[in-house]
């Protein structure tokens, strides 16, 4: 059973985004028993533009998601975390870490940051076969930060993963919050 849903949003952006509200209102719609918390990185919360090192956002996963825990009164193996870009990104390496692996329900990445736009060679995503929980990945097929080819072979490895491509939609997947927010909605109902 999933008892919430915690999101993080993208590097530039905070957890008030369009998407992560819109994301937060469909699955209030869906089951208003499962709860939904959207957190910003320490980084924002301070004013700061430019995010702290891997480990400090990870460790912030970390956090969110045990206070989760503890508010809600249940274990964050009940729990589903991931959010925009850099957030999914933070959310998949907290879970594939060998050394302290989040224990958690799911994983939901939205337009997941392979590499840098224009910079294929620098791929982000070694850590995703060691993500064993099911997951979804959300992005536009014209997604800068990895092609449709990319991600699916990135994933490749995992076990427990499902696609949902948004034809034309970019990086920013303008316009189509609200469609992110069904299908993510619709995909944990049916966990």
């Amino acid at each position: 059973m999933i008892s919430g849903v915690v999101l993080f949003p993208g590097a530039g952006t905070n957890a008030d985004h369009p998407s992560l509200v819109a994301i937060e209102t469909a699955i209030n719609g869906a089951d208003p028993r499962i709860r939904v918390a959207r957190e910003d990185f320490e980084y924002r919360r301070a004013g700061k533009s430019f995010p702290d090192k891997e480990s400090a956002l990870i460790g912030a996963v970390r956090a969110a998601v045990a206070a989760a825990s503890q508010e809600w009164g249940c274990s964050t193996g009940e729990i589903v975390i991931g959010g925009r870009s850099m957030g999914g990104r933070m959310c998949s390496m907290a879970i594939a870490d060998d050394e302290q692996k989040l224990e958690v329900a799911a994983l939901v990445c939205v337009c997941y940051p392979l590499h840098p736009p224009k910079q294929p060679e620098k791929l982000r995503g070694e850590h995703l076969s060691r993500v064993t929980v099911p997951s979804l990945f959300v992005s536009g097929t014209r997604d800068e930060f990895g092609t449709v080819d990319e991600l699916t072979a990135a994933t490749r490895p995992m076990k427990n993963k499902q696609h949902a491509w948004l034809d034309g939609a970019r990086h920013d997947l303008k316009n189509r919050d609200v469609a992110v927010g069904k299908i993510i909605a619709d995909w944990i109902i049916r966990l």
